[in-house]
């Protein structure tokens, strides 16, 4: 887009665009965003918005169709210079495209995750940002060819990021052992769950890589969150304001540790999106609203837990030694079913990356594709 026309009208500055359209910039938003106030190297701003005052005014504003070029009333004598395509690119109102911001697509019992893989992951930026925006889109995929060597598992997760500590260290081993400080950690069945929704901020993308999975029963069973949380807010409104917007009590507690948080079940972001899910019956405390509150409460509670073991919610499948599965934490619901130790080994090893460590790889990796 070029620029027709320009000017300056009380706070704001008024552009006309090639089209006909028209766009208001604040004066004030525009001497903030002055190029001149950003280090040249970090691109962090350094400009003091306090050393102006809040009705900065224009003195002249003049375009070539290309830029826009602001002399301001200030003293010291000041100017800005905005191209047409920053200006396109930021207009008041209107979010900054990000390649990040993936729509999430909604699944069923009939999903099938989509599959990648290894070595097209290690060897391509292109099949990496696919597959990058692809869990982004479904919530979860399935990477064959690992091996069974836990460090495998690793180096595809740091292609996407750092990876994220937590108590349970930085990675963890899925398996049937003595003195459980958690039931992942026993052969019982697993309902479906979240994981660390006791945390401040629950772990983002989630990788459970198979190293051996030879024991009678144990399969995994995964459902869609915001699928699940879209049908409790078309069926019973009522239900999802409560499950959205009221906090409730979460703990993780051993001998070394006690981590607590109370957040909604549902969480929804400024644009009254479902964001993050923060599910986990066995790590529920009691809830501590009150007494009327908790009544109702509990219908939303008990439609949101019955939906989660609704068949048609649910996909069940078998993860085989070498293969691993991609998934949000924040979105999809994972558990598994009971099985039998005795009957042959099953080992998993587990980590997560942040969502914001995901969301910049996506975006450095767009940025590389385009250039």
């Amino acid at each position: 887009m070029t620029i027709s026309a320009v000017e300056s009208v009380g706070p704001m500055l008024n552009v006309t665009w090639d089209n006909g359209s028209q766009t208001e910039y604040p004066l004030i938003w525009l001497r903030d965003n002055c190029a001149s106030g950003f280090h040249p190297e970090t691109l962090e701003r350094q400009f003091d918005l306090l050393s102006v005052p809040h009705e900065v005014a224009a003195r002249e504003v003049q375009s070539d169709g290309k830029s826009v070029r602001i002399r301001w009333e200030s003293d010291p004598p000041h100017e800005s210079r905005f191209d047409a395509a920053w200006l396109a690119a930021h207009r008041p109102g209107v979010r900054t495209k990000d390649p990040a911001d993936v729509p999430a697509e909604l699944w069923h019992a009939n999903f099938k995750p989509p599959r990648f893989k290894t070595q097209a992951l290690l060897d391509s930026d292109a099949a990496l940002l696919d597959f990058a925006t692809t869990v982004k889109r479904t919530g979860i995929v399935l990477v064959d060819g690992l091996g069974s060597d836990a460090d495998a598992g690793f180096a595809l997760g740091k292609c996407m990021g750092f990876l994220r500590p937590t108590n349970f260290g930085l990675s963890f081993r899925v398996e049937s052992k003595p003195n459980p400080n958690a039931l992942a950690y026993t052969a019982d069945a697993l309902p479906l769950h979240t994981d660390l929704p006791n945390h401040e901020l629950p772990p983002g993308f989630q990788f459970l890589h198979c190293l051996s999975n030879e024991a009678e029963g144990g399969g995994s069973i995964f459902a869609d969150g915001f699928a699940i949380a879209e049908q409790i807010r078309r069926e019973n409104p009522r239900a999802f304001e409560l499950l959205s917007s009221i906090a409730v009590p979460f703990r993780f507690h051993d001998d070394t540790d006690d981590i607590r948080a109370h957040r909604p079940m549902i969480g929804l972001d400024e644009r009254g999106r479902v964001f993050d899910i923060r599910y986990s019956a066995h790590l529920a405390e009691p809830l501590d609203m009150e007494p009327p509150v908790i009544v109702e409460y509990y219908r939303a509670y008990r439609l949101l837990m019955a939906a989660t073991r609704a068949p048609q919610n649910q996909i069940s499948l078998r993860l085989e030694a070498g293969q691993v599965a991609i998934f949000d934490n924040r979105r999809v619901l994972h558990g598994r079913a009971a099985y039998r130790p005795n009957s042959g080994h099953r080992l998993l090893s587990g980590f997560y990356v942040d969502r914001a460590e995901w969301d910049s790889r996506i975006r450095r990796l767009s940025q590389s594709s385009a250039g």
